[in-house]
């Protein structure tokens, strides 16, 4: 049971009303393919604490090396606030996604303002990307890409 809670915790079902970031992973033509690992969080353009919107691991793998030990290797999200993160967190914390879109929604909660929007990735015989952009709460629409690792990044409003 605990198994399939983990992964159910991790999708975030948003209405289609809801704020949302579209995150693309892109289909890399590779002998040897893993999945990335990937964070998505806002920081206030103001300052302050970092708020991780969703961090896609391997969160059913157990023994010596769990899923969470190379989550580090998202270095800028594990600095700015992902190592004090209690996982897996509800509503956070899922399993790798397959290359594709995957819609995050943005929690009613966030307080309107300026923010940055971050997307990190990192994959396993890979290479790592980060992907920064402006992000206004209430939300407008707005696009950036990735080069290697993450493809379009999306955000729509209501």
């Amino acid at each position: 049971m605990k198994k399939s809670l983990a992964i159910a915790v991790g999708v975030i079902a948003a209405p289609a009303s809801a704020q949302s970031v579209t995150v693309t992973i892109p289909r890399i033509d590779v002998a040897e393919y893993h999945v990335p690992y990937v964070a998505v969080w806002l920081e206030p353009k103001a300052g302050g604490a970092a708020r991780t919107l969703a961090v896609w691991y391997d969160v059913n793998k157990r023994g010596a090396e769990p899923g969470t030990k190379w989550l580090a290797d998202l270095r800028t999200w594990w600095r700015k606030g992902g190592r004090s993160l209690k996982l897996p967190a509800d509503g956070v914390s899922g399993a790798t996604r397959a290359p594709g879109a995957h819609r995050i929604a943005i929690p009613a909660d966030v307080k309107p303002g300026t923010y940055t929007l971050f997307v990190e990735a990192a994959r396993e015989d890979g290479g790592r990307e980060i992907v920064s952009m402006p992000l206004d709460v209430p939300v407008r629409a707005a696009k950036a890409a990735g080069k290697t690792e993450l493809g379009a990044i999306t955000v729509k409003p209501r």
